[in-house]
C-alpha cells in the first residue's frame, strides 16, 4: 500500500543527510541555493505546500500566512525560536506550528560562555594584536583584562540555555544569579547554588556580568533599555546570545562608547543581518555572526525534529514540539 507524499517546501539548504531523508520521505522542494526567498518566493511557497519548513530569519507573518489558503496546514520551523511567526493568524488559519527546542542549548550555552571569557580577558583584541603584526612581546602591563572567578553572573532567563549557562559558570568560579518569569525549581536552585532575584532592575545593579537568555516577545522587547544600563556597574559586561531585540542597541552603543559598562560580546543583533556601525567601531565589544547554535551535530538534530513533526502530522498524530498558545 502506498502512502501519498505531502508537498514539503523548505526555505533554505540543509545538512544534506536531512535532506535526502526529507526526498525519502516526502514530496520535498528543496533550496539548493541557499539564498533566502525574496518575498515573492516565499507567497508562492505557501500558495503551494502543505508543509513549510523556513528558518528563524524567515519573515512568516499575517500577509504570508494569509497567501497560503487552504493549502498550508503545517509550519515545521527549523529552529527554537518562532517570533518570526505570526503564531495568532497560523492558529487562525488553522495551520500548526512546531520547532526543534533542546538540541541548540548545549551548542548555545557553549558559545555564551566563549564570549563571556572572551570579553573580560580581551581575547579578540589580544587574536588581532598578534595578527596584524602588532604584538612586541610580554609585558607587566600588556593586555591586562578581568578575571571572571569570584565575579558575579546575572543570567536573564533561566530556561534550558540559562540553567545549562549556569552550570558551565559554577566551573569558572562564577557565582551564579539568575531573574526569571518564574522561580525555578529548589532542588535546581540549590545544585546550580543560583540565587534567584524577583527584581531584575535589583539584580542587574548587582551583577558584573549579565548573560541574556530568554526569548524574544512582546514584553521581552528592549528588556534592556538605557534605564536598564544604567543601572549596571561601570566595569560589568554583558553578552547576548538570545535575540537582538531584547536589548536596546543604540542604548548600548552609547553605553559602550561613554563607559558606562566595561564591554559586550554579541552574537544577535536588532536589524538582523545588518550590524550597527558604530558597534563596529568600538574595540570593547565582540561580534559574532549569529553563530550560537552552528555546530555540524546541532544541525543534523534539528533537521531530525523536523522531520519528526512533520512524519508524527503525516500519521494523524499530534507533533511532539507543537506550539501552543501558552508560549505567547
Amino acid at each position: 500500500m502506498t502512502h501519498r507524499k505531502p508537498k514539503v517546501i523548505v526555505t533554505r539548504k540543509l545538512p544534506d543527510i536531512i535532506e535526502t531523508r526529507m526526498m525519502e520521505l516526502f514530496d520535498c522542494e528543496l533550496n539548493l541555493s541557499d539564498e533566502a526567498f525574496t518575498r515573492e518566493q516565499m507567497l508562492d511557497a505557501v500558495a503551494r505546500a502543505e508543509i513549510l519548513v523556513p528558518t528563524v530569519t524567515d519573515k512568516i507573518d499575517r500577509e504570508v500566512i494569509d497567501a497560503a489558503g487552504s493549502s498550508l496546514k503545517m509550519i515545521a520551523s527549523f529552529g527554537t525560536g518562532v517570533d518570526h511567526i505570526d503564531f495568532p493568524a497560523a492558529r487562525k488559519a488553522g495551520i500548526i506550528v512546531s520547532n526543534t527546542p533542546d538540541v541548540l542549548t548545549e551548542d548555545t550555552a557553549d558559545m555564551t560562555m566563549g564570549l563571556i571569557l572572551a570579553v573580560p580577558r580581551r581575547l579578540v583584541e589580544g587574536e588581532r594584536l598578534v595578527r596584524d603584526g602588532e604584538w612586541s612581546g610580554w609585558s607587566p602591563t600588556g593586555m591586562l583584562g578581568h578575571r571572571i572567578w569570584g565575579k558575579r553572573l546575572g543570567i536573564i532567563g533561566m530556561g534550558r540555555i540559562g540553567t545549562a549557562v549556569a552550570r558551565r559558570a559554577r566551573g569558572f568560579g562564577l557565582s551564579v544569579h539568575y531573574h526569571n518569569r518564574n522561580r525555578v525549581a529548589e532542588s535546581l536552585e540549590e545544585d546550580l547554588e543560583a540565587t534567584y532575584w524577583s527584581s531584575l532592575d535589583q539584580m542587574i545593579a548587582h551583577m558584573d556580568i549579565l548573560s541574556i537568555n530568554c526569548p524574544h516577545t512582546p514584553a521581552t522587547y528592549h528588556l534592556l533599555n538605557a534605564r536598564r544600563l544604567g543601572l549596571m556597574k561601570s566595569h560589568a559586561y554583558v553578552v547576548n546570545t538570545s535575540r537582538g531585540e531584547v536589548i536596546d542597541e543604540a542604548a548600548l552603543v552609547k553605553a559602550l562608547s561613554q563607559g558606562q559598562i566595561s564591554g559586550a560580546g554579541l552574537d544577535v543583533y536588532e536589524n538582523e543581518p545588518a550590524v550597527n556601525p558604530k558597534l563596529m567601531k568600538l574595540k570593547n565589544v565582540v561580534l559574532l555572526p549569529h553563530m550560537g547554535s552552528a555546530t555540524i551535530e546541532g544541525r543534523i538534530a534539528m533537521g531530525e525534529r523536523v522531520i519528526i513533526n512533520v512524519k508524527t502530522w503525516v500519521d494523524g498524530h499530534n507533533p511532539p514540539d507543537r506550539v501552543v498558545d501558552t508560549m505567547f
